[in-house]
């Protein structure tokens, strides 16, 4: 299986969300498992070539640019198994970053992400590869799909990226790249795409993540609950009406984790390692709780439940029903651990808190991996407050450490969070349904706090968690059976 990835970042060269460990960790597996693999992605002014091994200059793109044309260079170069292909314009992505600055996204993002696109269909016959599949990452990719459909299934029957299905990963609905309808010409698409069903429109602009999804052979997404429910959404003029549309194109893949990164069974930075293969793996865990607590201060309490939050302390990370219910939660026979960036005044009002609730609370400001690693070993419970996820990279990583997610019912989490009242024989947490603090604390907190207070019971969920399989090699497996469905399947037709 030959496949072309295109994504905007890849964590070992570029980071902005969570995007770039998908697009790195994915295509990693894949090349594990015997698929032949090369990666698009513009050199942006983040990216440090030097980390490239046998980096050289390919050629050369002539490329469509409205009323005239743009020139771009192709390089290649090897990030240890992956074979990395670099878009390099000097305006366009060298002086720039992947998505905007402190100003915010930058006002010609629809004409880079357009370039980008026709840079990957066209790169495919100066690099020589003929791909089965152009997998695609959200909305900066989006007219991949667009451009394939229009400017080769049509016209040219030889070349590379006619052969080629298109397979279009919807992880994040929150940016979607919409634009003014006047950009049209400017990116070569006719008005006659300019529709609801079946086109490019939504909301009267051009939605660069809904045309992906429209003109993709197959749509994926980090969910196999939504797949199954996509059919009962109402129209709502959102890009779901399209998901709702083309439900037998869908397919929900639980992306994976790095499990030689995570590994609680020869962690070197935990006090006492333990995995699923231990008799009583809870015994390791114990011990690590014990020296977190003696880390961070805490009161040295063994029965009870400590409950982490790691994120951004604002209301994307759930941070505005978290600070509604920090201090009624941490009046229960609770302690908190919380890590994360936040502003000034939020980092102050948190420290005012955990010198109230000295002993039982500790803030960590800002993200440090080696931190998190301690922090999962020796928590009970993660607290995921966000109203959604766009991946759920956090809870299997917490479910790998055996400590049990508490999270919001539809926050795209209910593949990896099955909650035990629900499912009492495989259930790996608890959900709350309601996005409130009054939920939250009830709902949530409180269930697992009640679960807790039986040694067996939590005993169970905490094996459980354990014996889940979230490994990159699994996710890879099921990559490669929706692959074959892309190539089984034409691409949609157009009303």
């Amino acid at each position: 299986m030959k496949v072309a990835f295109a994504t905007p970042e890849l964590q070992s060269l570029v980071r902005r969300t969570n995007l770039a460990e998908i697009a790195e960790q994915l295509p990693r597996a894949l090349v594990a498992a015997g698929a032949n693999v090369r990666v698009f992605l513009p050199l942006t002014k983040d990216i440090d070539t030097s980390v490239l091994s046998g980096l050289k200059n390919v050629g050369s793109l002539t490329l469509p640019d409205g009323d005239d044309s743009v020139r771009v260079r192709l390089m290649h170069g090897q990030l240890n198994e992956l074979d990395i292909v670099l878009v390099d314009h000097a305006q366009l992505f060298r002086t720039r970053h992947p998505y905007g600055d402190t100003q915010g996204p930058y006002d010609d993002n629809w004409r880079r992400y357009s370039i980008f696109a026709r840079a990957v269909l066209e790169g495919l016959e100066l690099i020589r590869f003929s791909a089965d599949v152009i997998h695609c990452f959200d909305w900066t990719t989006g007219l991949i799909p667009v451009f394939q459909r229009l400017d080769y299934l049509q016209k040219d029957k030889k070349h590379p990226a006619t052969k080629a299905g298109t397979f279009f990963a919807v992880q994040n609905t929150a940016m979607q790249g919409s634009f003014e309808r006047e950009i049209l010409p400017k990116v070569g698409i006719s008005h006659k795409e300019f529709h609801a069903i079946g086109g490019v429109e939504l909301g009267g602009k051009i939605n660069y993540l809904k045309a992906g999804a429209e003109y993709a052979t197959i749509i994926g997404t980090n969910s196999p609950t939504l797949v199954d429910t996509v059919a009962a959404m109402p129209n709502d003029n959102t890009v779901f009406d399209t998901f709702r549309r083309r439900e037998k194109e869908i397919v929900g893949i639980t992306p994976g984790i790095n499990y030689r990164s995570w590994d609680p069974s020869c962690d070197p930075l935990l006090a006492q390692t333990y995995g699923p293969e231990d008799k009583d793996p809870t015994t390791g865990k114990r011990k690590c709780k014990v020296s977190l607590q003696r880390a961070l201060k805490l009161d040295n309490g063994p029965r009870t439940p400590l409950i982490c939050v790691v994120g951004q302390f604002d209301s994307d990370g759930g941070f505005d029903i978290v600070s509604e219910a920090i201090t009624p939660l941490l009046e229960r026979s609770v302690q908190v651990v919380m890590m994360g960036p936040g502003n000034p005044e939020v980092l102050e009002r948190l420290h005012t808190i955990e010198q109230t609730f000295a002993g039982r609370c500790r803030i960590i400001e800002g993200y440090n991996v080696n931190t998190a690693h301690v922090l999962l070993g020796g928590s009970d419970i993660l607290l995921l407050p966000s109203h959604f996820h766009a991946a759920p990279t956090l809870p299997a990583i917490g479910m790998r450490y055996g400590v049990v997610p508490v999270a919001y019912k539809n926050s795209g989490l209910s593949d990896v969070v099955r909650d035990v009242r629900v499912n009492p024989r495989n259930g790996t947490g608890f959900g709350f349904k309601n996005y409130d603090s009054e939920s939250m604390l009830e709902d949530g907190i409180d269930a697992a706090r009640h679960h807790y207070k039986s040694a067996t019971d939590w005993k169970q969920m905490v094996l459980r968690c354990l014996a889940e399989d979230n490994s990159w090699a699994a996710a890879a497996k099921e990559q490669l059976r929706a692959y074959r469905r892309v190539r089984r399947r034409s691409p949609p037709r157009r009303s």
